[in-house]
This record gives structure tokens, C-alpha cells and sequence, in this order.
């Protein structure tokens, strides 16, 4: 997936070095990917963002040409962190395939408790309000997702090469629904402030697809 470049500085006050740069740079993303994972991008100003870091709206245009194209980087940034958490866990030779699918759950349930259930999923936030959203993100998301899929694919592959799953599972169409069926369980769990949906769909996912 390809990320938006950064603009030449044109606009607003320059970082003092190049130093200075990437850090502010990355503290606008962190607090970015922060903000549209519990309030979606519609919900969230540029203005509280910058407020949050203590940038200045004019420097704001050294970084991004505008919201549209931060947003976009912040997909890009966020896949990134989210591809990194799937390949701790997924290539993890010391547990069996579907356990590593388990860590997986477990990992993603502890991190909804320590923010109170209030961030879900940037991606499944982003997807519920597609319809006031540029239409370049949907392909954008769509290419997260099916990424996500793949990986989990290759480990149900892996799964039923052992016998842990039915040899004639469709791990395609397996991951598939594991990854709507888990956005729908990440979603409810913000909802309720709990995270019993997220463990059902685990508990039911794991007992579905067993051999």
C-alpha cells in the first residue's frame, strides 16, 4: 500500500532540524491514529489534534496537504502497527496455529481494557462511516482488510495441514469471516464497555472451525 508524501515545507513555521521534523511529524500521527480510533474520522479536528501535540495550524501543511491526505497516512500508519501485533502472534512457531489465533483475541481484549473499552479499531471505525468519508479510502481499507485475511489464511493453512481444523475447510473464506465477524465484536464491545462480544466470537470462531 503506498502512504502520501510528505509536501516540501511551504507553509507555517519549519521544524528547527530534520530532527525536529520526524518528531513532530510523529507525534501528529500518534495522536491521530489515538483520536480516529475512539471518534472516527469525521469526529475528530485538525484543531484538537494540533492542540494535543502543541503544533501550530500552519505547520500543520509541512506534514500533510490537507485532512484527507493525513487520513490516509494514518491508514497506512496504522496498518502498519496492526500488520507488526498479527506477525508477533501468527508467526509464532511455539503454539499450535489456532492458538496463535487465541493470542491474537487476547492480546486485542487487553488492549481494549487498559483504554476502558473507548478505541476500537481504526479501520472498523473509519468502514462504519464510509458514506461521509473520501471515496479513496474505501480501497484503501478494503486493501487493509484483505491483507489482514491473507496472513490469517496462511495460519488456518497451517491449521489444517496439523489436523486442527476439517481438511476441507476454505481458509480464504474462513479468514474472511473471521475478520467481519471480529470488527462486529470489537464494535459492540466499544459499545457496551465490555468485552464479552469479543470473547464469545472467540470462543464460537474457535469452536466452529475446530476439527
Amino acid at each position: 500500500m503506498s502512504s502520501i508524501a510528505v509536501l516540501p515545507r511551504k507553509r507555517g513555521r519549519p521544524a528547527k532540524d530534520e530532527g525536529d521534523f520526524r518528531a513532530t511529524r510523529e507525534a501528529l500521527l500518534n495522536a491521530g491514529v489515538a483520536a480516529l480510533t475512539e471518534k472516527g474520522f469525521s469526529a475528530t479536528g485538525i484543531d484538537e489534534i494540533l492542540k494535543s501535540v502543541g503544533v501550530p495550524k500552519g505547520s500543520f501543511y509541512h506534514f500533510f496537504a490537507n485532512k484527507e491526505a493525513f487520513g490516509a497516512e494514518l491508514i497506512a500508519r496504522y496498518d502498519e502497527y496492526f500488520v507488526r501485533k498479527l506477525d508477533r502472534y501468527y508467526l509464532d512457531e511455539t503454539k499450535a496455529p489456532l492458538d496463535r489465533i487465541d493470542a491474537f483475541f487476547a492480546d486485542a481484549e487487553r488492549g481494549m481494557k487498559r483504554f476502558g473499552f473507548r478505541r476500537g479499531c481504526l479501520v472498523g471505525n473509519l468502514g462504519q462511516e464510509m458514506g461521509t468519508l473520501p471515496e479513496p479510502f474505501r480501497a484503501q481499507l478494503t486493501q487493509v482488510l484483505l491483507g489482514w485475511q491473507r496472513r490469517t489464511a496462511t495460519v488456518l493453512e497451517q491449521a489444517r495441514r496439523k489436523g486442527e481444523i476439517r481438511k476441507a475447510t476454505d481458509c480464504a473464506e474462513w479468514a474472511a469471516f473471521l475478520w467481519t465477524g471480529w470488527e462486529g465484536a470489537v464494535l459492540r464491545a466499544k459499545l457496551e464497555r465490555k468485552a464479552a462480544p469479543l470473547q464469545m466470537f472467540a470462543r464460537l470462531f474457535r469452536q466452529s472451525i475446530g476439527a
